[in-house]
């Protein structure tokens, strides 16, 4: 008897890998592994119902793989050293952690002995590419298997099947696909495949419940949030914890348009209140506690790096090397951050650091100069204009 081929789906009880999971195993006859990784985006009675959900699909086995502290260290702490914002607006919440899923995905798959990959991709976004091209560089060996994008189904292709093999929940209802993570959560569908219809208060996955201002306290340490209102946390933890106080004030929802991998336009809401407050809390702090040309070329790079990492090239070296040149730049990226939260925005205050230049007794901005003169002045703006005044005495420009 001819043995099975095994395939390891990645699987969030979602109505694509649902399906992918009922037809790898009636259609082609694998047996079918799941696995579902955790990036900061399951509780756990969310992770026991979907270990019941993979028991009921007849799943030879299911695992939670948590990745959540990986996702920290190796990608989110270098997007807060960047203040990566794709398109000024976008953290990455779920661009980012789709690589580390990848990658956690196909280690477990060469553990179990896979013989396939599979995911619940289409083939119009681009979580298809980022899974891909890490599988590719990690599994070159393993087939990679998307039922979705390979059948080009629609969701009601995909619910009339899942119902001719038993299985009719309120498919038809979800009328938006959430993806929730440490770093954000994604809101898509309905509104945001026009170009001008805003996400209604109900499509949001936190309550607003406006509250009365509340002032809170972010401690950075070499660039890392470490303390929330004076209590030290892991930086995990900052992060959940900041985004459990910021999150009903409706902070941090928003809707990127953007430029996909594959060449289209995208749209999609996100709601990341902690992500949102820690980048611009860390950017006011570098602006006290770094010179001109470190702020100057760190933009430049972390340009690059989200890019990058938006578009699932984790693996290339280079972003090895720019993670290098973003962690040094950090070393004097330490102190406190006062920030005031009020209903749909927040506000930040102001910095408290040993290492603020502007603490320098060379002078006050617009009040007073003790390290130079006025003549000094004078002679150093000479020289600083001699160039424009040559060409445009040579050039004869106007």
């Amino acid at each position: 008897m001819n043995k099975k081929k095994k395939v390891l789906l990645a699987f969030s009880g979602g109505l694509d890998t649902t399906y992918c999971a009922i037809w790898l195993a009636k259609e082609q006859g694998y047996e079918v592994h799941t696995a579902a990784i955790n990036t900061g985006g399951f509780n756990e009675s969310e992770e026991q119902a979907l270990a019941e959900k993979a028991d009921n699909l007849g799943i030879k086995n299911h695992v939670m793989l948590n990745v959540e502290n990986e996702f920290y260290q190796k990608g989110i702490r270098y997007l807060i050293f960047g203040n990566v914002l794709k398109n000024h607006t976008y953290p990455l919440s779920v661009s980012a952690e789709r690589v580390f899923q990848a990658v956690a995905l196909a280690e477990y798959a060469k553990e179990i002995g896979a013989d396939a990959i599979a995911h619940g991709s289409t083939g119009a976004g681009n979580d298809q590419v980022r899974f891909d091209l890490v599988l590719q560089v990690m599994a070159p060996d393993l087939e990679i298997i998307t039922p979705i994008r390979d059948q080009k189904l629609s969701r009601e292709e995909e619910v009339e099947y899942l119902k001719s093999h038993g299985i009719d929940q309120e498919w038809a209802k979800a009328k938006y696909s959430i993806n929730k993570g440490l770093w954000g959560t994604s809101v898509g569908g309905a509104e945001t495949l026009t170009s001008h219809k805003a996400l209604p208060d109900e499509a949001w996955p936190t309550e607003f419940v406006n509250p009365d201002p509340l002032s809170v306290e972010l401690g950075f340490e070499q660039g890392e949030p470490t303390t929330i209102n004076g209590e030290r946390l892991t930086p995990v933890k900052v992060i959940k914890k900041l985004n459990e106080l910021a999150s009903p004030y409706g902070i941090g929802r928003d809707i990127h348009v953007g430029d996909t991998i594959i060449g289209i336009k995208g749209r999609v809401g996100f709601e990341a209140a902690a992500p949102i407050i820690i980048i611009k809390a860390h950017q006011l702090l570098e602006k006290h506690t770094l010179g001109k040309w470190q702020l100057y070329w760190k933009d430049q790079l972390a340009e690059w790096y989200g890019m990058l990492m938006h578009e699932g090239q984790y693996l290339d070296p280079v972003m090895r090397n720019i993670e290098t040149f973003l962690e040094d730049t950090q070393k004097t990226v330490s102190g406190n951050v006062f920030v005031k939260l009020e209903p749909k925005r927040f506000e930040l205050e102001g910095i408290e650091s040993e290492n603020d230049l502007m603490g320098s007794k060379a002078g006050k901005y617009g009040e007073m100069n003790n390290a130079w003169s006025g003549e000094d002045v004078k002679g150093f703006t000479k020289i600083l204009a001699n160039s424009m005044l040559i060409q445009q005495k040579i050039q004869n420009h106007d």
